[in-house]
């Protein structure tokens, strides 16, 4: 397996309150050149992990200006998080009370969070049941209404049943199933792509996520009308907000984008350009739009 660079962060683990295993990278930048800045919170997307963000908390936490401490949470079931023999608890309540767990066992009161797809479904709850924790959110191509296609389209290629053979073949997959979105990523892209999603088992990349989560999928219906979150939304109201939207997406939708533009006058708009659901962060204008905005906060 290719290999994976550790360096500038630490490994932590937790506890969830029903005593499951749950992991988390920490970068921490000098303390002294960090001392006033709130951290960062990553969470990320439905079978995704702190793999995801380990480009962009690196230049976060090394920037030269205004570096701050931050965290990335791999999900109950993904990543180095147990699994729950529990599959019920795989539902963003439990993973919203997760979250919270790792502040406190992480000694946060305060942050900036950023959530991508499901990340950032788990933050309208907390925006409901723990606003204390956020200063600020960043909103990678989820909002409050998600739409049928994009699902569709997630539980499709999740439950495909094509699993490679090697690293090279990872890649190629990656790239067959959303190349057509994903028009900014070169072939290097590609093989980061695959270090992120897969692990090392045996000499072969596996998806690095409880199957469960995808299997959850299977039986859904998404010619149904499908649950908003507008109400959890309004609580983020107060905060400063930045939505990413990636401009070939299929899960969210220009016309959400806009309302809730309308619905948050202060709603930061940053487009991913060539890319779909859901962006690489650390890719193009998308660092320094983040950077920005992290600028206006504490």
């Amino acid at each position: 397996m290719p290999g994976t660079d550790a360096a500038g962060f630490q490994e932590r683990y937790y506890t969830s309150s029903d005593g499951l295993m749950l992991y988390a990278r920490e970068y921490r930048p000098d303390e002294a050149a960090s001392t006033g800045r709130l951290p960062v919170i990553c969470l990320p997307g439905l079978t995704r992990n702190t793999r995801d963000f380990h480009p962009l908390a690196l230049l976060l936490s090394r920037d030269t200006a205004a570096p701050r401490r931050v965290i990335a949470l791999d999900s109950r079931g993904r990543g180095n998080s147990a699994w729950d023999e529990n599959k019920a608890n795989y539902n963003l309540a439990i993973e919203a009370g997760d979250v919270i767990t790792a502040c406190t066992a992480l000694g946060i009161e305060r942050a900036i969070f950023v959530g991508t797809s499901r990340g950032g479904l788990i933050l309208h709850l907390i925006a409901t049941t723990r606003p204390d924790l956020l200063e600020a959110v960043i909103l990678n191509d989820i909002g409050p209404v998600l739409e049928a296609e994009g699902l569709a389209r997630i539980r499709d290629y999740l439950n495909s049943g094509r699993k490679p053979a090697d690293w090279n073949e990872a890649a190629v997959i990656l790239k067959e199933n959303h190349g057509a979105s994903f028009a900014a990523l070169a072939e290097e892209d590609w093989r980061e792509m695959a270090l992120a999603l897969y692990r090392d088992i045996g000499g072969r990349p596996v998806a690095d996520f409880d199957p469960a989560i995808a299997g959850a999928l299977k039986s859904s219906d998404f010619s149904q009308p499908l649950p908003d979150l507008w109400g959890q939304f309004e609580s983020l109201s107060r905060l400063p907000l930045m939505l990413i939207r990636g401009e070939n997406t299929s899960l969210l939708s220009q016309e959400t984008a806009g309302e809730m533009a309308r619905r948050h006058s202060r709603l930061i708009r940053h487009a991913a350009e060539g890319q779909g659901h859901a962006p690489l962060l650390h890719l193009d204008s998308i660092p320094t739009a983040i950077r920005a905005f992290l600028a206006t906060c504490r």
